[in-house]
């Protein structure tokens, strides 16, 4: 609806869907019929599929699994809901750690006791939930490499750009620079070093998650332009690994994802 410049009242007008269904929808209450997501897909020129599969509860997820390395998902609540934070690698109980979570108490609250070292913290915006624990997991673990978006700042992370690699425990880490959820984001291409031909992770922020997208709050049209452009550089069998809910591949948001069009 942002990024098609419509008030709900304008967009009920034009789909025909009452402005209270449009508004509990916004609100995280979704009660909206197939045929209604039909409507609205239409005006809002969106994946038609994947958006009724989301309304009927039937969106389709892949198994994550078939990586080169381990990956332990992170979830710790926060407001109605849940953010992620993921920890890469650990061999020999080391790994690196994407994003820190609200706060060090919430990281520590689900840090798998098997990983006693990590070698890098690659945070993908600065929202506060995602950056909470940054400065507390670099004096624990004594990470001598943190990193964070280039032009944001979160001491004592450094900056990170497009293109930049980082490798650590036979893992080569990419960062793809994707503003527009807000003016300073990354998301992080990991691959094993040892094996470049295996299936690879992309740790994505809130740039895109498992039949959605994260908000347009600095750039729709930057924001619908890295969409299409993250999944596309990566493989399709790519695992999709999202600062809020489940787990995905590049291909199956390609196919499905109602806002990647």
């Amino acid at each position: 609806m942002t990024c098609a410049g419509l008030t709900a009242e304008a967009l009920s007008g034009r789909s025909g869907v009452p402005v209270g269904s449009i508004c509990d929808a916004i609100d995280y209450r979704p009660e909206l019929s197939p045929e209604e997501c039909a409507r609205l897909a239409s005006v809002l020129g969106l994946n038609e599929v994947g958006l009724c599969a989301l309304a009927s509860g039937k969106y389709p997820l892949p198994e994550p699994n078939g990586l080169p390395f381990q990956v332990w998902p992170l979830r710790m609540a926060h407001g109605i809901g849940v953010v992620n934070a993921y920890i890469v690698g650990a061999q020999g109980g080391r790994g690196l750690l994407f994003d820190t979570g609200p706060g060090s108490g919430a990281l520590e609250s689900v840090w798998p006791p098997s990983v006693g070292a990590v070698d890098g913290i690659f945070v993908t915006h600065v929202e506060a939930e995602h950056v909470g624990g940054l400065r507390d997991a670099v004096e624990r673990f004594g990470a001598s490499h943190a990193f964070v978006p280039a032009g944001a700042e979160a001491p004592p992370a450094q900056p990170m750009g497009e293109g930049e690699t980082f490798c650590a425990g036979g893992l080569q880490v990419t960062a793809f620079r994707t503003p527009g959820h807000c003016a300073m984001h990354n998301c992080y291409h990991v691959r094993s070093a040892a094996v470049p031909a295996a299936r690879t992770l992309l740790i994505s922020g809130d740039l895109i998650f498992a039949g959605s997208a994260g908000g347009p709050y600095h750039c729709h049209k930057q924001l619908r332009a890295h969409l299409r452009r993250v999944l596309a550089a990566v493989p399709a069998d790519t695992i999709v690994a999202p600062g809020h809910g489940p787990m995905t591949t590049a291909g199956n948001e390609l196919r499905f994802n109602p806002f990647v069009v």
